[in-house]
């Protein structure tokens, strides 16, 4: 069955390499999420240096391994900033990264009809195509051999690693931080802080409230810092446009993140999220704000440096996006002392009886990773680098950096002074430059919040050091709002129950099925589609939307819908048997 599914993995990837397939997303891989950080000591390491296996000590020769990392990190520094350098010394390791250029899932596919594999690989949502293929390995076994700290990290999530109910095998670890406690909001619709200054610090709570402060300022300032001012921006360059188009629609209308489908959380249902009638009033809000010209009219056809540069420049008024898609251009903003042109994170919805579920937990999920090759050249030293990196060692090592050099330790606790801690917040390279997060995520990692052995949290994330973070600015702005940290404008967590599928969007479509093929057609309509009603005039919007839903109608809406309930329900019964 195993070599049925891989001839067919082969033939499929063919037929997407002369199709010149366009995107490197699909619905099975449209979520959110990205880094975080941590992990524990394993059994008897007394010390934090880690015991590299229950069988000795580790082997510290050198060696190289390849890897294939389907997200760009821009802070790669081929290992050879102080922290790249040090993990090299301490484990002998070499990683030699590649990341993807162009096409990512047509890369996937290549190198499945190949059988050309790099050592180590993060395919992200589309791993179920290496997986068909027989890319991966079964960890299984060598992470009971060889991984007391990944046991440790995992724990009682261990059984959510396996891969699905007829396949139990573990083909990634990764990537995602355990047990993470969210202090931050991951999307919301950002308003700059001098708008909300402006409007004397309004309630902004529906789509309404947020449309009022962005047009009284442009009407008020057309210009910002000699240039014109820009309403909302968007960004849809290739899959961007599911975190800033489509998947607001979700959040806007009480949805949390499953990427491309909205699950009943009470049937456990799920359905194309697109189709939900109340997401059509979203995306005729857009229409709308296209219509009296406050909407970007690049927004479609920027690419991402482009939008960056934008929101760097400080005249983009609103966004509506992922923290982590604009993060480094605001950074540049807080770089030239523009503070003012930072960004709030509101959770606006459609009305006030709609809860914005940003702070909704899935628990751990485990659906993408990292995993070792079918052709590495030593799995065994390569699953003992992936269990010294869920260490306290290799945690507090990627975390905070050098001992002496990025803290220092006072009464037995890490301390990063005012200086460095400036750095970090100020500076765009510091990643680069010193090497700290670059080997979190995708990595295995413990999340915000956990405890290491001396009951200092992992990451340097917590409530305090982020509220400290924050400019006199942004403290200035919440405190007009009776709150301490962006936190606190949004619903907790504890108003939501935890998702027992944990976020749909890692749930993978098989690539043989015809829901597959299915899945590419919509979503490729659905691009097209929906920035064609944004874009229409006003009395033909409707026309378009109705349009838009007998494409996908015909494209297998249905039997899709049906494909992924049974996946759905499949990983309900895994994760819980």
């Amino acid at each position: 069955m195993r070599g049925y599914a891989r001839l067919l993995a082969v033939i499929l990837a063919c037929v997407l390499i002369i199709a010149g397939c366009s995107s490197n997303n699909n619905g099975n891989n449209a979520g959110n999420a990205q880094p975080s950080g941590n992990a524990a000591n394993a059994p008897g390491d007394t010390d934090g240096k880690g015991t590299g296996g229950e069988t000795g000590e580790r082997d510290l020769s050198p060696i190289t391994f390849t890897m294939f990392s389907a997200d760009l990190n821009p802070n790669y520094e081929n290992m050879q900033s102080p922290v790249g350098q040090e993990i090299t010394k301490r484990t002998g390791v070499t990683l030699n990264i590649e990341y993807p250029v162009g096409d990512i899932k047509q890369k996937i596919s290549l190198m499945a009809a190949s059988g050309d594999y790099p050592d180590l690989i993060f395919a992200k949502g589309d791993q179920n195509i290496l997986v068909d293929a027989g890319a991966f390995i079964d960890l299984t076994d060598l992470i009971e051999e060889h991984g007391p700290n990944l046991k440790k990290l995992y724990g009682p999530y261990l059984k959510r690693l396996r891969y699905s109910k007829d396949d139990p095998s573990i083909y990634f670890v990764g990537s995602f931080g355990v047990d993470a406690q969210q202090w931050q909001p991951n999307n919301g619709f950002q308003l700059q802080h001098a708008a909300v200054k402006e409007a004397g610090y309004p309630s902004i709570k529906t789509l309404q409230d947020y449309e009022k402060v962005i047009k009284d300022y442009i009407e008020k300032n057309p210009t910002i810092d000699g240039q014109p001012a820009i309403g909302l921006s968007l960004i849809a360059d290739d899959w961007r446009y599911l975190i800033s188009v489509t998947n607001p629609a979700v959040f806007a209308t009480g949805g949390p993140d499953d990427g491309e489908w909205y699950v009943d959380p009470q049937t456990h249902k799920a359905a194309l999220h697109h189709t939900r009638p109340e997401e059509k009033e979203y995306f005729r809000w857009l229409n709308h704000m296209n219509d009296i010209g406050l909407l970007d009219k690049e927004s479609f056809i920027q690419k991402y440096d482009q939008y960056q540069a934008k929101i760097s420049s400080g005249r983009v008024v609103g966004l509506i996006d992922a923290k982590w898609q604009y993060e480094q251009a605001e950074l540049a903003l807080r770089q030239e002392g523009k503070l003012d042109r930072m960004y709030g994170m509101y959770p606006v919805t459609m009305n006030e009886n709609v809860k914005y579920a940003d702070f909704q937990s899935a628990g751990y999920s485990a659906g993408w990773g990292i995993g070792i090759s079918s052709t590495a050249k030593d799995p065994v030293r390569a699953i003992q680098f992936l269990d010294w990196l869920a260490s306290e060692e290799a945690q507090i090592l990627n975390n905070w950096g050098i001992e002496g050099v990025h803290y220092t330790i006072h009464d037995g606790k890490r301390v990063i002074s005012d200086e460095e801690m400036n750095k970090r917040t100020t500076d765009p390279e510091y990643g680069k430059k010193t090497g700290i997060g670059v080997y979190t995520y995708p990595f295995p990692q413990y999340g915000d919040g956990v405890l290491d052995s001396t009951g200092q949290t992992y990451t340097i994330n917590s409530k305090e050091q982020i509220a400290k973070n924050y400019t006199d600015v942004e403290k200035e702005v919440l405190s007009k709002y009776g709150a301490q940290m962006w936190m606190d404008l949004y619903p907790a967590a504890d108003e939501f129950p935890v998702k027992p599928w944990g976020a749909a969007w890692q749930i993978n479509i098989p690539q043989e099925t015809d829901a597959a093929v299915q899945m590419q057609r919509i979503s490729d309509i659905i691009k097209k589609r929906i920035p064609e009603a944004i874009l229409a005039k006003p009395d033909q919007f409707d026309a378009v939307w109705d349009s838009f839903m007998s494409d996908i109608q015909r494209e297998g809406l249905d039997q899709l819908t049906e494909e992924f309930n049974g996946l759905l329900q499949e990983r309900l019964e895994l994760w819980n048997d």
